[in-house]
């Protein structure tokens, strides 16, 4: 022989024989669900990772310009001077300003009108950071003595424009610019108010701010890295020793919560959907593998025939997966970019589109994911082809996968949940979610199998009609893989249930947090002498269902009779409660959108307390402790009858503490109330209100309630538009699962008609076995999605869940048909082919 010829007849080399092999697999379908499963897994979890990333990214760039500077010292008192001397000795620039509530006037040319609005006064260096703009396009600092800055709001209600003068306490003000941006506004219910912002050397000349004022002092700070670390540090060490009282530092999630927090429930959600759109990827790309595998046992048979060693089939399979892998995730990773600019879309509202642009870490999850994916659950059976021995040419029993691909397929699933619970923005929800998935894996093999092995038993030999009889034989006859069958379906249902439970359940108890009919005005300083004629006003307008509430100041002073102070607590946030006075108040009954966690309320309990969970979280209060409060000067005591839930975003009065009692006439109390607006007529009831009762402080929080409510609807279209993802993949999985029978069901129905079994009556075993294998699936799914769905909004979302039983008859109702129309989808033709040509088929697989 020839060198030549032995050159011609050389094997081709491990990358060609890859590449040949993959495009073959690649034209012959044989690939196609195995990548669309990962493009849109990939595509879910990526999407919500560039948004989070960018999120993130964008409040770290905007953080100081939120606060106001690098770090914030706020208090209710002038800013310790040891702070100033520290600033000043580390070589920070600071800046100074106040906020507190006043009423602003017009001049009686212009109206006479009057607004409570939210007064700010700055030193000269403001702002450090960011810039105030103004709506001629002007960049400004602080406004010069004898003018102020303004909201549009002060305008058009006093009927003012740029220009004229503003009355502030004693002094008469010039409206120099009306606001467009500031830069570092707060959070909190007094910035509802419009704002009017002056110089600090106009403050003396208004005589508003006097002994008894409720003032908010904030000492802003920039500078380097390393001296902005000791002044934190140092003044976190000096308000300690000093027992600074009201003083605290200042971050983001402090200084500007609701953004955040409406951003991380947004995020949350998304999160869930991605999860599970990731798990259902897992359950599509495990069985497609397993298919892949046993469409390729010939090949691999035959080629082990003609001498392809083992070692090189393994190398191939798993550079042929690595590349498929590779390729699917980098387009899902494209996907998932081009996905989270509709989010960003959807969320204009609450987020800015001019964000930085995100960093390469979601695209190395992406890549990371859609591996992980392909071979922590695809290989492993396809792994299998390389063992195949080369007597199942002639022997069509053997080489099939064995159950090490299972024990693989295991330490996989167990693999990839702790990927998703570390990834996951909540671990609890992570945990929830992958942590019910498994368990529900395992409880959904246990109880297929049962219900396979009790099958001979429920359907006698003599009796049943002979579809039901020969559906029933051919599903114990293959236990395994009907325990594989009604798992991987009941996992794809579960998935779909859950999306579709938290879509609707979840996001009606959203939305219902600020319904369409929430209050969009509140009345504080309410005299008690003034609350007949201001009801009488509000009910010939038309208003209906009001809060009305008294409300009372006092100072938590003792517990269990040991004196209250805020050293004795670890956390900030409760050293600041016990620093600050409550707003107490009283009522027989316990107020509608309040739900008690803990006791019974008793109406008329003269020693009873009502306490805010949240609030005997953070002071370590629980049923039967004596609370102690100082309400100007008199000292009233009781004890924790009963613990309440309340949602401090639902635009209602809400209170910490209340008393259960319809009087408490020896205590000065002033009312607040809280409505809604009649249509067309909110406008003309602020002015008649204001005018009979001149010494009201009347909010409008429309603005901000609709605000509410148009950012709750875009994150609802977000999750929509990802659940649309997910319920593809959950289609997908059932595809997979349905087509994995094709075969087996191709040799078993070549069989039979060659016996002489009309094509009529394999028809109906078909839609037997599906229809009872999809039932099953949907009930074990309806089971599971009620308890993993308490789970969820128990635990990650703390909504109330109601248990439905129609979930479990839609999941089995729906389990039944769905199988049926995919399996009728992959099996289509079957029935219809010759006899000679569907043995053909099934004798070459």
């Amino acid at each position: 022989m020839s060198p030549k010829g032995a050159s011609s007849r050389r094997p081709p080399s491990l990358w060609r024989q890859t590449a040949l092999q993959t495009w073959r697999d690649a034209r012959a379908g044989e690939l196609h669900l195995l990548v669309l499963a990962l493009m849109l897994a990939v595509a879910a979890v990526c999407a919500v990772s560039f948004l989070s990333d960018r999120l993130d990214r964008g409040l770290r760039r905007d953080a100081a310009q939120l606060l106001g500077g690098d770090a914030v010292v706020a208090s209710d008192q002038p800013t310790p001077q040891m702070v100033r001397d520290l600033a000043t000795r580390l070589g920070l620039k600071t800046v100074d300003s106040l906020n507190f509530p006043s009423m602003a006037r017009a001049g009686e040319a212009q109206g006479g009108g009057s607004r409570l609005v939210a007064v700010k006064a700055v030193s000269e260096t403001y702002p450090l950071r960011g810039q105030l703009a103004l709506k001629d396009g002007r960049q400004v600092g602080a406004p010069p003595p004898g003018a102020v800055w303004v909201d549009a709001g002060v305008l058009s209600a006093l009927d003012l424009k740029v220009g004229d003068p503003i009355l502030l306490g004693d002094a008469t003000l010039t409206i120099a610019g009306e606001i467009a941006n500031e830069p570092d506004r707060g959070a909190g219910f007094l910035n509802f108010a419009p704002r009017v912002m002056l110089t600090m050397k106009d403050l003396a000349a208004t005589a508003l701010i006097q002994p008894a004022s409720r003032v908010t002092y904030r000492f802003a700070v920039i500078g380097g890295e390393t001296a902005l670390k000791q002044f934190n540090a140092e003044t976190a060490r000096q308000t300690r020793e000093q027992n600074w009282r009201g003083v605290r530092l200042e971050s983001l999630e402090s200084g500007r919560p609701e953004m955040r927090q409406t951003l991380d429930r947004a995020t949350k959600f998304l999160n869930l959907v991605a999860l599970l759109a990731a798990l259902l990827a897992a359950i599509a790309v495990a069985l497609a593998a397993r298919e892949f595998a046993n469409r390729h046992l010939d090949d691999c048979a035959m080629l082990r025939v003609l001498g392809q060693p083992q070692r090189r089939l393994t190398w191939v399979f798993t550079l042929e997966f690595a590349w498929v892998g590779l390729i699917a995730s980098a387009i899902g990773v494209l996907l998932g970019f081009l996905l989270h600019y509709a989010f960003i879309g959807l969320l204009a509202g609450l987020i800015s589109v001019d964000l930085p642009m995100p960093g390469i870490w979601p695209v190395l999850l992406g890549l990371g994911m859609g591996m992980c994916l392909l071979l922590g659950f695809g290989l492993p059976p396809v792994l299998q082809l390389a063992a195949v021995p080369p007597l199942r040419v002639i022997r069509r029993e053997l080489g099939r996968p064995k159950l090490g691909s299972i024990v693989v397929l295991l330490a996989g699933v167990l693999g990839f949940s702790a990927v998703l619970t570390a990834l996951s923005a909540d671990w609890r929800l992570g945990l929830v979610a992958t942590g019910g998935f498994a368990v529900a894996l395992a409880c959904f093999a246990l109880l297929a199998w049962l219900a396979v092995k009790a099958l001979r038993a429920v359907v006698p030999q003599a009796g049943a009609p002979r579809w039901l009889l020969l559906a029933t034989r051919q599903v114990a006859a293959r236990p395994a893989f009907a325990v594989l069958q009604v798992g991987s379906l009941s996992l794809g249902l579960l998935a779909l249930a859950l999306l579709v439970l938290l879509r609707t359940d979840l996001i009606d108890s959203w939305r219902a947090a600020t319904p369409t009919d929430a209050p969009d005005r509140f009345v504080i300083n309410i005299q008690p002498e003034q609350g007949t004629g201001f009801r009488s006003s509000l009910e010939q307008a038309g208003v209906q269902n009001y809060d009305w509430y008294p409300m009372i100041r006092g100072r938590l002073v003792a517990i269990n009779g040991q004196p209250v102070r805020p050293g004795q607590f670890q956390e900030e946030r409760a050293q600041r409660l016990v620093e600050r006075e409550f707003n107490l108040s009283h009522t027989a009954t316990l107020p509608a959108h309040n739900l008690l966690t803990a006791g019974t309320w008793q109406a008329d309990d003269k020693d009873g307390l009502s306490v805010e969970q949240g609030l005997a979280d953070q002071l370590g209060l629980k049923l039967g402790d004596r609370l102690r409060f100082d309400i100007a000067g008199i000292v009233t005591e009781a004890r924790i009858t009963t613990l309440r839930k309340v949602d401090w975003g639902s635009m209602r009065v809400n209170f910490f503490v209340l008393f259960p009692r319809a009087e408490m006439p020896e205590l000065p109390i002033s009312y607040i109330s809280a409505y809604r607006s009649p249509d067309g007529q909110a406008a003309a009831l602020d002015r008649r209100l204001i005018n009979a009762y001149p010494n009201l402080t009347l909010i409008d929080v429309s603005a901000e309630l609709h605000q509410v409510q148009s950012v709750l609807e875009q994150v609802i279209m977000a999750v929509q538009l990802l659940f649309a993802v997910a319920l593809a993949l959950g289609v997908v999985v059932l595809l997979v699962a349905a087509v994995g029978s094709r075969d087996a069901r191709t040799r078993e129905f070549a069989l039979m008609r060659a016996l002489g079994a009309p094509s009529s009556l394999l028809a109906a075993v078909q839609r037997a076995e599906l229809l009872g294998l999809g039932a099953l699936a949907g009930a074990l799914a309806g089971l599971a999605a009620q308890a993993l769905g308490w789970a969820l909004t128990h635990y990650a979302f703390e909504f109330e869940w109601q248990f439905k039983p129609w979930v479990l008859i839609g999941t089995t109702v729906g389990g039944a048909i769905l199988a049926q129309l995919a399996g009728w989808w992959a099996l289509r033709g079957v029935l219809k082919r010759p006899v000679v040509q569907t043995l053909r088929e099934a004798d070459t697989q």
